[in-house]
């Protein structure tokens, strides 16, 4: 069994988001958990992208049949240690639509696509993250990653140590609430995660994960 997680005080470094300057002991994981999280993310990551990439193909070619644009939407969301990177999505946006919050998308509707409508209810649209994954940017179970211009969300997180873990596809708060959530208890679920976390854990979130895309909760 992996041990107890390990307290630590991350060192500052150009990657760190300047939002909040004092550091405190925060949680993080062990390197016997990281090694785990990795492992697992690749064990899963290599054949579902097999699996899938037929599906991926077809989807490809539906958005571009759809609308005008690219097939994958690229996005700046918030990573470990506040590292910006780049999360990749299928379209499901007509392209100028501006980047906002999911839950601040839902008085927009006009601004999704027909084919964007259906990825998101079936969750299809975060597919091209296991490249994330596979790239080491992402993990499968974690907390998900906010845009680069959520401060408020990422000034909570950031004080509540959930920055120190990689951002995940899916993670506590979403198979408890996603987008339905306000941003408080989204930190506090993080938070939660993030100073309980086990192996056994993360698999119990993704087989919930799968629960939660089949009754579509929180999709939208």
């Amino acid at each position: 069994m992996l041990g107890p997680l390990k307290v630590s005080n991350p060192k500052e470094n150009s990657n760190h988001l300047a939002l909040c300057p004092e550091r405190q002991t925060l949680p993080s994981l062990s390197s016997s958990g990281r090694i785990y999280k990795r492992l697992t993310d690749i064990a899963l990551c290599l054949p579902t992208t097999l699996l899938f990439l037929p599906l991926m193909l077809l989807i490809a070619i539906c958005i571009k049949i759809d609308s005008p644009g690219p097939v994958i939407f690229k996005q700046k969301r918030v990573g470990r240690q506040g590292k910006l990177f780049d999360i990749y999505k299928f379209r499901t946006m007509r392209q100028g639509t501006p980047n906002l919050a999911t839950n601040l998308m839902q008085n927009m509707q006009s601004a999704i696509t027909p084919v964007g409508g259906f990825l998101r209810k079936t969750s299809l649209d975060e597919l091209p993250q296991i490249f994330n994954v596979l790239k080491d940017e992402m993990t499968i179970v974690g907390p998900r990653p906010a845009l680069y211009n959520q401060t408020e969300l990422t000034e909570l997180r950031q004080k509540a140590g959930v920055l120190n873990f990689l951002p995940g596809i899916t993670g506590w708060a979403q198979v408890n609430g996603r987008d339905e959530l306000p941003d408080q208890t989204k930190v506090e679920m993080d938070k939660w995660y993030c100073t309980h976390w086990t192996y056994t854990l993360d698999w119990q979130i993704i087989f919930m994960t799968v629960k939660t895309v089949i009754t579509r909760r929180g999709a939208f």
